[in-house]
């Protein structure tokens, strides 16, 4: 399976301010929207601590608009870029140095252990494994792990060492092309051979 930056909002930068934002846009719509929002708000208003906590909410959820739910996100990413101004002087990498970032970036308005494990995988600052439903379906039904948001991710973690980032990526391709929630092609499945579920022919 083939990884493509277009096909995953949090590959369209290597910045960690911009993956986080990219991550809150992600959540409740498909990649194709969620990268066009940031595209705008990009252009429009700038993706950054200073130029976001000082734009008004109103323009940050009309630059948003089409990745859904703009007005929940806008103010998801307002506050959040505000808080780093006054916490952090602007300078998200400054949580990313700490000796524990993930802590840190939990407290942050609105950031769950997702969006905290995207962006510390994807900007290279510590090797996580983000958990989100096409992860979780697939790790399941081939065996991989089951159980909390938390004990899969110590799981995945310590199967895939250092490749989590590639092995999170296909994870999804997997789920999003063949494992899906609801009639997945089992008999197309490049990994049919190595998943029970598929074998049994249970689903």
């Amino acid at each position: 399976m083939e990884i493509r930056k277009e096909d995953f909002t949090a590959l369209a930068s290597k910045d960690p301010f911009e993956i986080l934002i990219a991550t809150i846009l992600s959540q409740n719509t498909n990649d194709r929207n969620s990268l066009a929002a940031f595209n705008e708000l990009r252009n429009k208003i700038g993706i950054n601590p200073d130029s976001l906590s000082r734009a008004e909410e109103e323009e940050i959820a009309d630059a948003i608009r089409i990745a859904g739910l703009y007005r929940t996100k806008a103010r998801a990413i307002k506050e959040i870029a505000r808080e780093i101004r006054e916490k952090y002087g602007g300078d998200f990498r400054r949580i990313l140095s700490l000796e524990n970032p993930r802590e840190e970036l939990l407290k942050l308005p609105k950031v769950g252990e997702k969006t905290a494990d995207v962006v510390l995988l994807f900007s290279g600052r510590m090797n996580t494994f983000p958990i989100d439903t096409h992860v979780r379906r697939v790790a399941k039904r081939l065996g991989l792990s089951s159980g909390s948001y938390e004990e899969m991710r110590r799981d995945l973690m310590g199967l895939f060492k250092g490749k989590c980032l590639e092995a999170h990526l296909l994870l999804i391709q997997l789920g999003r092309k063949y494992c899906k929630a609801r009639k997945p092609l089992c008999n197309e499945c490049p990994v049919r051979n190595l998943c029970p579920t598929g074998m049994k022919g249970s689903l």
